[in-house]
């Protein structure tokens, strides 16, 4: 076999080997890029999506659709008006828990609302608050849950004290998040 030959078997090979190489590597650092940003919502995409290529791409749809929001930042006088309304709703607690754990969903609606959220509908909220809140999103869907539980009066009084504490993980994020100086942003 000539030198030519030889040259021209390898050349290919050693492209399509690279090229190989560069995909797998390619897929590998877009994963890692979309478990750090979505944290354990991925493992819960992986899930529901039952294949990771298709939770991949339903993530980075979430991204798209999220560029195209207008999240915006919080004035300090609306961050302390949020604060002061929690406060509120915190102390009704005692006197009225499943009250006040209805109101901090309608508080928290309210927050994701003037951020630029929107609030359609349950599972888009937390389809849309995924991409910069990934790891409280386990806080929202279980203060949720006690909040229906709540409605249909079966929640403990221990079950609503925890949606408060979840419901106070995004709020919190979702609050600092909106520093006007962009401090504490995603």
């Amino acid at each position: 076999m000539s030198t030519g030959t030889i040259l021209a078997i390898v050349i290919p090979v050693v492209v399509v080997i690279a090229l190989i190489v560069l995909a797998i590597a390619l897929d590998r650092r877009r994963r890692r890029r979309l478990r750090e940003r979505f944290g354990p919502e991925y493992d819960r995409a992986v899930d529901d999506a039952g294949s990771r290529r298709a939770a991949e791409h339903d993530l980075q749809e979430r991204e798209k659709r999220h560029q195209d929001l207008d999240i915006k930042p919080l004035s300090s006088g609306a961050r302390e008006r949020y604060a002061q309304q929690w406060s509120s709703v915190q102390e009704q607690f005692v006197d009225r828990p499943d009250g006040a754990v209805h109101d901090a969903d309608t508080l928290v609606t309210s927050l994701m609302r003037e951020r630029g959220y929107p609030t359609e509908g349950f599972e888009q909220q937390m389809r849309d608050l995924s991409v910069e809140h990934g790891r409280t999103l386990e806080h929202y869907q279980a203060a949720h849950e006690i909040n229906a539980l709540s409605s249909s009066r079966q929640a403990t009084t221990e079950q609503l004290r925890g949606a408060m504490v979840h419901y106070r993980a995004l709020f919190d994020e979702l609050l600092s998040n909106g520093d006007a100086s962009g401090q504490g942003r995603s």
